[in-house]
């Protein structure tokens, strides 16, 4: 599935069930399905991967939120189904026509987390809204996220492996590094829910509050955001990234080369 470098335009996303506004240095990306209490589709995500991929440079925050009581339901069923859904073949609609062929099924998967992949990119910081239930896709999104706030209604669960399948939307690393192994693997081989409280406890979320609160509070939260001079905000981002896999030498050389980068920067703007 080859990449599309132009712009949706809002009858595209509006077909694949998304909106988009943004304003500024904010984009605000909404889940919009909400007959289908916001279930996702493949050309949801491919068409997430577009937004990621035309965003303006401008754009330093990007917030994700659902359409109503429920953040995501998860995978839309019918894409369990032969045939196509929005206009695309599913997973079991390629396999179908050539079972030998995994090579094309797989450049599909990789073409949805593509969906998932650019939130984390070091030039934006992404902040999940979620109210209601974040089921499998929608939790894997939301987990996608560099900072989660939830509604005290959220509900979070893991449930592909009850279906058979593995989560496969790039969810397994951030869930392992936010709660661990062992609790990993409860969480996803029972398919249990996690309430907002629990999620808050398990370091799920970054913050909690009252469902009439939660636009509110993400509002401040963009606003305390957009306070830190974009430059050292990707700095640091970047720093933050690098720190899990490196060991403290390599990342206390990466910290003096950073700072070198700033206070150049800050001695050339004031000359």
């Amino acid at each position: 599935m080859a990449q599309q470098t132009t712009a949706p335009t809002e009858e595209e996303l509006a077909a694949a069930g998304l909106g988009l506004a943004i304003d500024g240095e904010v984009a605000r990306i909404t889940l919009s399905r909400p007959r289908r209490r916001n279930a996702m589709t493949g050309r949801m995500w491919t068409e997430l991967a577009r937004i990621g991929h035309t965003l303006p440079d401008r754009v330093r925050i990007v917030v994700v939120t659902g359409e109503g009581p429920t953040f995501s339901s998860g995978i839309d069923l019918d894409m369990f189904r032969s045939g196509d859904v929005d206009g695309e073949p599913t997973p079991l609609t390629l396999l179908a026509r050539d079972p030998g062929d995994t090579a094309a099924l797989e450049r599909t998967i990789a073409a949805y987390q593509e969906g998932f992949l650019w939130l984390r990119r070091a030039d934006i910081v992404s902040v999940a809204a979620v109210r209601g239930h974040a089921i499998g896709a929608g939790f894997q999104l939301a987990l996608s996220c560099d900072i989660r706030v939830l509604s005290d209604t959220a509900r979070l669960c893991m449930k592909e492996p009850a279906l058979g399948l593995v989560p496969d939307l790039t969810g397994t690393k951030p869930l392992v590094e936010l709660v661990g192994v062992n609790r990993a693997v409860e969480l996803c081989l029972t398919a249990r829910t996690v309430d907002a409280a629990e999620a808050e406890r398990l370091r799920l979320a970054e913050r909690v509050v009252a469902d009439a609160e939660l636009e509110s509070a993400v509002d401040d939260l963009v606003a305390q955001l957009l306070a830190v001079p974009a430059d050292a905000a990707r700095a640091t981002k970047e720093l933050l990234l690098q720190a899990e896999h490196n060991d403290l030498e390599t990342q206390a050389g990466a910290e003096r080369t950073a700072q070198l980068a700033r206070l150049a920067a800050m001695v050339g703007t004031s000359r």
